[in-house]
């Protein structure tokens, strides 16, 4: 992200209510934010192409795919995208699946706080 730029973040999630959650959360820390919104893997990849964004906050568990083969699709294709996957499971084995996927980074639903996930976007942003 070049400076003086806004930054744009693709949100890539089914639930509705958890995504506009992280919109908000997002847009209130930095007002200056672009955010887009899909609810699948096809969405996401149709709002990559047209959106260009720094940073993409992919879920694991998405409709018809995996966020998994998603991030992989994305870093081959865009390497210079920012992906955080996110999943409610906090496991290691979810963890390494997400590195091994290409992901700059990996946040569980369940044992981070909201403050936690936005230091971490805030530090993935820095790094574009």
């Amino acid at each position: 992200m070049m400076r003086g730029q806004k930054p744009k973040t693709l949100i890539v999630e089914d639930s509705i209510s958890f995504r506009q959650l992280l919109k908000e959360a997002l847009l209130s820390r930095f007002p200056m934010m672009e955010v887009l919104e899909a609810g699948d893997g096809a969405e996401a990849l149709k709002r990559v192409k047209a959106f260009s964004p720094d940073l993409a906050i992919i879920d694991i568990q998405l409709p018809r795919e995996n966020g998994l083969d998603l991030t992989k699709i994305l870093k081959a294709e865009y390497p210079n995208l920012k992906v955080i996957v996110l999943t409610i499971h906090d496991a290691p084995e979810y963890r390494e699946a997400a590195y091994q996927s290409q992901a700059n980074y990996f946040i569980s639903k369940g044992s981070s706080t909201k403050e936690e996930i936005l230091v971490l976007i805030q530090s993935a942003l820095s790094r574009t």
